[in-house]
């Protein structure tokens, strides 16, 4: 028989439980360093023997003080440290956030994406903050972002509904990146009652001019149930692994596939897709069972 006092015992260590959880949410784990999430994969109609590393950063969501200059440019170092042969970043730079100490522009953190190095090359995406925390490309109904010119005026090349053929010893394979799926939300400015995506993927795939391998840049997962079988590997970010994550399971996905395509390795039928848990926060400043993440992706 549970006592009066057992009882109550009972509960105050609920309400302490609580009370920490929702500390270490809000204001432990987001902060804490990201560790390197490590996937290795063998792909189908990969080449023999043919290796590629490839680090993968999603989600940044810049902003002071969760994700401020000095926390990216400790990122970028340690995506360096683990020398790639390809570094891609899969969208979302900016925020919206509220309750930020400060937001910060692209012109202040884009110089230190600049500082990022791989063997073959860097590869970026737009997400839908990208465009959605863009008051001028809202208002313009098009772009370019100024995520988009930032980077570019940086040496970073920006992929929308593009591909790119590069090589690493002496073996070539394709980049190919698509438009935000998101990028314009419903409104009345432009007579619109709809989402208004970018994406074009059967454009971006006829750009591919070769059977080599491609890898295909795509920020919102929704994207994968088209992805055809040509695509050796689809990498994307979004979902921040639900943001918070619980055996497995997260409560909440911005998905329409729920937690189908929530966070990780993915394989349906001979497709593969890696969804980041990323590095930022989205809609409240929070992470809890899912450490902000750079992916390490071993191929070959």
């Amino acid at each position: 028989m549970i006592t009066r006092r057992r009882f109550l015992q009972g509960m105050g260590a609920g309400v302490l439980v609580a009370l920490y959880s929702a500390f270490h949410g809000a204001f432990v784990e987001p902060m804490l360093l990201q560790r390197v999430k490590r996937d290795q994969m063998s792909l189908p109609n990969w080449p023999s023997g043919f290796k590629l590393r490839i680090v993968a950063l999603a989600d940044v969501h810049a902003c002071e003080p969760w994700m401020g200059n000095d926390r990216i440019g400790k990122i970028v170092d340690q995506a360096n440290r683990l020398e790639p042969d390809i570094i891609v970043l899969l969208g979302d730079y900016l925020t919206s956030l509220e309750d930020v100490k400060r937001y910060t522009a692209p012109r202040e953190w884009a110089p230190i994406f600049s500082q990022l190095s791989a063997r073959v090359g860097v590869f970026a995406i737009l997400g839908n903050h990208d465009w959605w925390d863009d008051e001028e490309a809202q208002r313009r109904g098009e772009g370019p972002t100024a995520v988009r010119e930032a980077f570019e005026a940086n040496g970073i090349l920006v992929l929308e509904n593009d591909a790119v053929r590069v090589e690493k010893d002496g073996v070539g394979f394709w980049v190919a990146g698509l438009g935000d799926q998101l990028a314009f939300p419903p409104n009345t400015l432009y007579g619109r009652d709809h989402w208004r995506g970018l994406d074009d993927l059967p454009g971006t795939l006829a750009k591919v001019e070769t059977e080599e391998p491609v890898i295909l840049l795509a920020h919102e997962p929704d994207i994968f149930p088209r992805v055809p079988e040509r695509v050796s590997l689809t990498l994307s970010g979004h979902t921040h692994g639900g943001q918070v994550r619980l055996l497995g399971w997260s409560p909440v996905v911005p998905s329409a596939f729920g937690n189908r395509y929530a966070y990780g390795h993915v394989m349906e039928g001979g497709r593969h897709l890696l969804v980041s848990g990323g590095l930022g926060m989205s809609v409240m400043p929070l992470r809890f069972g899912m450490r902000p993440e750079i992916n390490l992706i071993e191929v070959g």
